[in-house]
C-alpha cells in the first residue's frame, strides 16, 4: 500500500466496546486542564469533594447531567462522534411535526410535511392525509436518502451514476 493511500484511509478513533467509559480520565484531565484540586474543582462543580474522588477513582459513574458541570468547569463541553471523529449533532424538536396525539414521530423516520398523494403510508386504504407523515418502508426512505445526499453533492459525485429510483421491487 502507497503513502497516499494510507492516508485516505480513516483512522478509527474507538475503543473495543469491552472497555470501561473513563470518566475517572476524564476528569482527571479536566482538573488537570483547571490546574484545580478536587476540592477547587468540586466547589466549582458544585459537589462535594469526595464525589470527585470517588469519580476519579472508578467507585462511580457520574450521571451526564454532572459529568457536564464537571466538565464546564474547565471550559468543556460533552460531544457524541463517531468512529471516524465525525460530531454527532444533537436533533431538533418541531413543535409543528407532532402527530394528533401531540407525540413526536419516531426519529428515525424521515418526516414530510404536506404530503402529496401517495407520499403517506395509508393512502392504498383511502384514509385521509395528515397534515405531516413519514415513510415506513426503510428501502424507500434509504435509497431516497442515497438519491438526495447524490445530488447535493454534485461536485464530488459527477463522475458516479445516480443512485437508481425507485428502489427495485418497491413501487
Amino acid at each position: 500500500m502507497s503513502d497516499s493511500s494510507a492516508a485516505a484511509e480513516p483512522v478509527l478513533l474507538s475503543e473495543p466496546s469491552d472497555v470501561p467509559w473513563p470518566a475517572g480520565g476524564i476528569v482527571r484531565a479536566v482538573r488537570r486542564r483547571a490546574d484545580l484540586s478536587q476540592r477547587e474543582l468540586a466547589r466549582w462543580a458544585g459537589v462535594h469533594h469526595a464525589t470527585i474522588g470517588r469519580i476519579e477513582a472508578g467507585r462511580m459513574v457520574p450521571s451526564i447531567v454532572l459529568l457536564r458541570r464537571i466538565i464546564a468547569v474547565a471550559g468543556c463541553r460533552l460531544a457524541v462522534v463517531d468512529e471516524f471523529g465525525r460530531v454527532l449533532k444533537p436533533m431538533r424538536d418541531w413543535q409543528d411535526t407532532r402527530n394528533g396525539a401531540e407525540r413526536r414521530y419516531p426519529s428515525h423516520l424521515d418526516t414530510i410535511l404536506d404530503p402529496e398523494l401517495g407520499e403517506w403510508w395509508a393512502d392504498i386504504y383511502g384514509l385521509a392525509r395528515p397534515p405531516e407523515t413519514f415513510y415506513r418502508n426503510r428501502e424507500v426512505r434509504d435509497a431516497m436518502r442515497r438519491r438526495s445526499q447524490w445530488e447535493v453533492r454534485v461536485a464530488q459525485n459527477r463522475h458516479l451514476p445516480p443512485p437508481s429510483w425507485p428502489p427495485r421491487g418497491v413501487l
